[in-house]
This record gives structure tokens, C-alpha cells and sequence, in this order.
């Protein structure tokens, strides 16, 4: 089972950038995106083989997540049990078979950190609701989850420490989730690797000099680790400031 997740930064602009040749030629039985910015009612779609479920924010042209899939889910549901984190589009989970398929797109702290209080919050409420999935059957969870763990995960970790997305209260938060029962499914197969990256900033030739951060992420429930056949980042696909990251599953 081939799994893709993608934060495509505006699905419409997207789309204009081969986001749609690239799904249909990907292989994935499921793909997942983040950050779609805009309402199904929006925008008329060549999803063809694919069902589609969305999670659109209040507000338009902002966050949003959206999951494609081959294989018809036995379950879908949008957010999770805690109002104040139901107004941005952030999580669709899927139910299959044998596990819970969750697509997130993680709050930012935001410039000044001005949303940190908020993102840790939302950290801890998250990570309740993904151990009470995985009290029922194994967990794989998607996403930009906005924060590089560990130091080998950027370019530039000296002088990060204190932006959004490095900030040691957020990496403290991935670690407990790891800790929690779930691993990293890149760094599970490629425990070392240095100069693996998902985004890249705009500015200042990042992409091109390959100044970037591993933000996004397939995560497993440890009851699963031993299904990873292949975790992959895939650098060269364009379209977006991130590209697509893939796991595969025996």
C-alpha cells in the first residue's frame, strides 16, 4: 500500500504546477494534502480513481486539508474532540481495515512565535486523540507537522533554535509523541542520513542550495513499524515550497 503526503501551499496554484499529473502517476492508493486554501466548491478537479474527502477552514484561502483515496475507507471524520481546534481544516483521519489513516497539517508558531502558547496546546490535545486510535488498532499519521526533531533535520540548526518550528518546547513536543508509541518512518530506515529536507524557503535560493527542513513527516504506531517497506522524500517533484514525502506499507 502506497502512501503519499504532500503540503502543496494552495492546491488551486498547485494545480498549475502538475500537482494533478504528479498524483496520477505517483501510484498512491492514498494521497494526502495540506494546506489546499480553499473550499471543494472552489475549484473542478481531475480526480478520476480517487475518492475525496475535505476539510476546509472557516475561513477561505487559508490551511485546509484534503485526502485522496483508491481504497474506500470504513470511516471519515474531520477534526477531533476539542472545539477550539475545529475552525482551520487541520486533520481528516480515515478509517481502513487494520489502521487509522490521519492527514494533519500542524498549527505554526508563527513570526515572534506569537502562536507558540497555542501550538503546544494543540500538541497535547493531538497527541490524546491519536493514543485513543491507537487503543483500537495501529496509527499511521501525515502531514506538515511544523517542526524539525533533531538537529540533523535542517540546514542551519545554530541559528533556528529560537524560530518557529525549532523552538525546543516544540521539538520537546514531537519527542513525547515518539515516546508516546510511534516512530519516525524516514528516519526508522535512514536513522543518519543528513541533507534530507521537505521545505524550503522562498527566499534566498534555499531550494537551490538545498537550505531546507524535514517537516513533514509519516509517522507509525510502534505496533506497525515492522510494515514500513519504504519511506522516501521526494526532493525533486516541484509545485510547492514542500514536496511530497511517502511511506509504503508491506
Amino acid at each position: 500500500m502506497k502512501l503519499v503526503s504532500w503540503n502543496v501551499n494552495g492546491l488551486r496554484a498547485a494545480a498549475g504546477k502538475g500537482f494533478f499529473e504528479y498524483l496520477h502517476t505517483s501510484g498512491a492508493d492514498v494521497f494526502c494534502v495540506q494546506e489546499t486554501k480553499m473550499h471543494r466548491e472552489q475549484a473542478e478537479f481531475d480526480l478520476k480513481g480517487y475518492d475525496e474527502y475535505w476539510n476546509s477552514a472557516d475561513k477561505k484561502g487559508y490551511s485546509g486539508t484534503a485526502v485522496f483515496s483508491k481504497i474506500k475507507p470504513l470511516s471519515v471524520s474531520c477534526d477531533f474532540d476539542v472545539e477550539e481546534h475545529s475552525h482551520e481544516g487541520r486533520v481528516i483521519t480515515l478509517e481502513f481495515e487494520d489502521f487509522y489513516l490521519v492527514d494533519v497539517y500542524t498549527p505554526n508558531s508563527g513570526e515572534g512565535l506569537k502562536r507558540l502558547e497555542y501550538r503546544l496546546k494543540w500538541e497535547d490535545d493531538f497527541r490524546a486523540y491519536l493514543l485513543s486510535l491507537k487503543e483500537k488498532k495501529g496509527v499511521v499519521v501525515c502531514g506538515d507537522l511544523n517542526v524539525a526533531h533533531t538537529e540533523i533535520d535542517l540546514k542551519n540548526p545554530k541559528t533556528n533554535v529560537k524560530n518557529a518550528g525549532f523552538t525546543p518546547q516544540e521539538r520537546g513536543k514531537m519527542t513525547e509523541l515518539l515516546n508516546a508509541g510511534f516512530v519516525d518512518s524516514f528516519r526508522y530506515l535512514h536513522p543518519g542520513e543528513t541533507g534530507r529536507y521537505s521545505w524550503w524557503s522562498y527566499r534566498f535560493s534555499a531550494r537551490a542550495n538545498n537550505a531546507g527542513w524535514r517537516i513533514d513527516y509519516f509517522l507509525v504506531s510502534e505496533d506497525m513499524k515492522d510494515r514500513i517497506a519504504d519511506a522516501d522524500i521526494c526532493a525533486d517533484i516541484l509545485g510547492s515550497d514542500h514536496c511530497p514525502v511517502v511511506l509504503e506499507l508491506k
